[in-house]
């Protein structure tokens, strides 16, 4: 098979494969703690059927509301499309690899965050705004954490580009960095802020004194939260798939190697399991911090990416 043929078809079955997979990963993690709280739980479709009832709902506009507003839960849902698209997971060097640029995928998460608050103040609604500033507060924040964590493995890579770094990851001897360990930690830190998380969100709660995203989405109805919640889910497997491509890169497979690409999946399959089931078990031994807090939370998450750049420049260069 064609190599150029081969690597389109790898990136169309990751990119439509994470698509559909991300509702499952929420509905997993929800079950998880239901689990975890002796609880039965609505079971790990609940998304499916959540996204269903609400595309055949007719939607609802506020009468201020404009072109803006309407079309802001397309921009969100196709910013997190790309984004998932192009972190290499399944294997390496596709045709959207060029694009896989850490600071790119960053600029991609700010493009989706600028759109939703901005969306968020169209109506003039006191939550819309209060959601807005507080997301833009953890934005503000988590980006250059995020940037340093990245920075971390790219200075290991000697590249930016995110499928150079899974390569000398998943492909090269294998070799301990204690730097990636506290950038590991950070990563952990962001995922949570930056996916309304607890500490820092619950995203169970819709109490006006404590909300975040929920906050900016009160507005929407039918396929426009569809869209968003989708969005949403997307945005929570974009930073595992993240996570997953850096730290435990183990199993992805090169591309246009069909023959290895069964056991990618199922590798990525188990990951994610396990990261999903990780991060319900994080959330319920935590507690939810105050916003005020937040800085300070974010700004632990900054200290310790650059303590793993340090931590490269003294023990591993």
């Amino acid at each position: 098979m064609n190599t150029l043929v081969s690597g389109i078809l790898f990136q169309v079955l990751q990119s439509v494969l994470m698509v559909l997979l991300a509702p499952l990963l929420l509905g997993w993690v929800n079950q998880c703690r239901a689990w975890l709280q002796n609880k039965k739980g609505a079971g790990i479709f609940q998304p499916y059927r959540t996204l269903r009832k609400l595309f055949n709902k007719d939607a609802i506009l506020a009468n201020n509301a404009t072109v803006f507003f309407q079309r802001m839960p397309y921009v969100l849902f196709a910013c997190m499309w790309l984004a998932v698209g192009i972190v290499p997971v399944l294997a390496t060097g596709l045709p959207f690899s060029p694009a896989a640029d850490v600071i790119a995928l960053v600029g991609i998460f700010a493009l989706a965050r600028v759109f939703q608050a901005l969306a968020a103040m169209d109506i003039g609604t006191a939550f819309g705004g209060l959601g807005a500033r507080r997301e833009m507060l953890i934005g503000f924040l988590a980006e250059p954490a995020m940037l340093m964590t990245l920075f971390t493995a790219s200075l290991i890579s000697q590249s930016t580009s995110l499928v150079t770094i899974v390569d000398n990851f998943a492909h090269h001897p294998f070799a301990i960095y204690p730097s990636m360990a506290f950038a590991a930690a950070a990563f952990v830190m962001v995922m949570l802020a930056e996916n309304a998380r607890i500490p820092i969100d619950n995203p169970v709660t819709h109490l006006e004194l404590t909300m975040i995203h929920e906050a900016m989405i009160l507005e929407y109805s039918a396929r426009h939260l569809a869209l968003i919640e989708w969005a949403t889910s997307l945005k929570l497997t974009t930073y595992i798939c993240i996570g997953i491509a850096i730290f435990l890169p183990f199993g992805i497979a090169k591309a246009g190697d069909w023959m290895a690409l069964p056991l990618a999946i199922v590798a990525l399959l188990a990951k994610l399991a396990a990261a999903g089931a990780g991060l319900a078990l994080l959330e319920m031994v935590s507690a939810k911090i105050r916003i005020f807090r937040a800085p300070e939370f974010l700004s632990t998450a900054f200290l310790l990416a650059t303590l793993g750049m340090l931590t490269h420049f003294l023990l591993e260069v």
